[in-house]
């Protein structure tokens, strides 16, 4: 493959992204076992695991199943810990050329504080608050449906970050544009939407739930409709730069969430059937602008945001 030739660059605050690609957290390890399918630098950003303060072991087996279209997950934020990631990882990963966004999660408020000051101090150009993981007992959504909690840590973290600072959302609410104002007024940068939809799947051999914690995240193609809806409700209602992400596997998918209103999109499970997908779906976003004869990517973003709704 060639290197592309149109303009794909994209800003997320402090941050430019030599393309809006990127991984999606939790979908790979820490982004060095993808090293061997593509160049970590020709896309946007590598989006690692969650982190928290300490290692965490996860949630106990079974913690995946796979659905007609999609899967689903409850692997409970295994990690290293952030201070294991930052000496162990974050070396190779940058010295691989890759624009590193730390996904982070605690249990307390003072803990995700504490990530952020870590992640700021080690130089980490993103952060990505994770205040909608559904598939642990304390922190995660349980902070990330409540827009006052939200606000608090959000302006806390960015009162110790100086990067870009981006906010993932749940989908497992009744309205996300209360979310997203109050990442917004908080100070973030951007917002993620969205990270899984709570479901649950059963062995009709066994009666059984196929997880342990039977409930967990579906993600996959199956969300894409609804991943897609809340960006643009996002992208038009708060104003605020979104960070699509939800069953995104072609580049069609990607241009959606382009005039949808995204910035900036994240892969995800695509991962676990094409590793090398991202580096692609670069190319042929590209190749799709060409043949459209556009000169930039900010000529899709947004696009339907601007012509409004019929």
């Amino acid at each position: 493959m060639g290197i592309p030739l149109m303009d794909l660059s994209v800003s997320l605050g402090p941050l430019t992204l030599k393309n809006p690609i990127m991984t999606a957290s939790g979908c790979c390890e820490y982004g060095l076992e993808l090293a061997e399918f593509f160049p970590l630098d020709s896309i946007g950003a590598v989006v690692v695991k969650g982190l928290s303060p300490k290692p965490r072991k996860g949630n106990p087996i079974p913690r995946i199943a796979e659905t007609s279209s999609g899967m689903l997950n409850s692997i409970g934020l295994q990690n290293i810990g952030v201070d294991a990631f930052i000496r162990e990882k974050l070396p190779d990963l940058l010295s691989l050329g890759a624009t590193v966004a730390a996904n982070i999660f605690g249990e307390t408020i003072e803990d995700y504080v504490m990530l952020a000051r870590f992640c700021n101090e080690a130089g980490i150009p993103a952060l990505e608050l994770n205040l909608s993981c559904p598939n642990v007992h304390k922190g995660g959504m349980e902070f990330g449906v409540d827009p006052d909690v939200l606000h608090e840590i959000t302006s806390r973290c960015r009162a110790v970050y100086a990067g870009s600072l981006w906010v993932k959302l749940t989908p497992n609410i009744t309205s996300i544009v209360p979310l997203a104002e109050a990442a917004k007024s908080a100070g973030a940068d951007a917002v993620t939407c969205i990270n899984t939809l709570r479901g649950m799947a059963i062995d009709i051999k066994t009666g059984k739930p196929k997880l342990h914690t039977i409930f967990g995240g579906l993600s996959g193609p199956a969300i894409k409709p609804v991943a897609l809806r809340f960006t643009y409700e996002v992208a038009s209602r708060v104003g605020i730069p979104v960070i699509g992400c939800g069953g995104i596997v072609r580049v069609e998918d990607i241009v959606e969430f382009l005039l949808a209103g995204a910035t900036a999109v994240q892969v995800g499970t695509i991962l676990f059937r094409e590793p090398d997908c991202p580096t692609t779906l670069v190319h042929g976003l590209s190749s799709f602008m060409e043949a459209r004869g556009l000169s930039s990517i900010h000529d899709l973003i947004g696009k339907m945001v601007r012509h409004g709704t019929p």
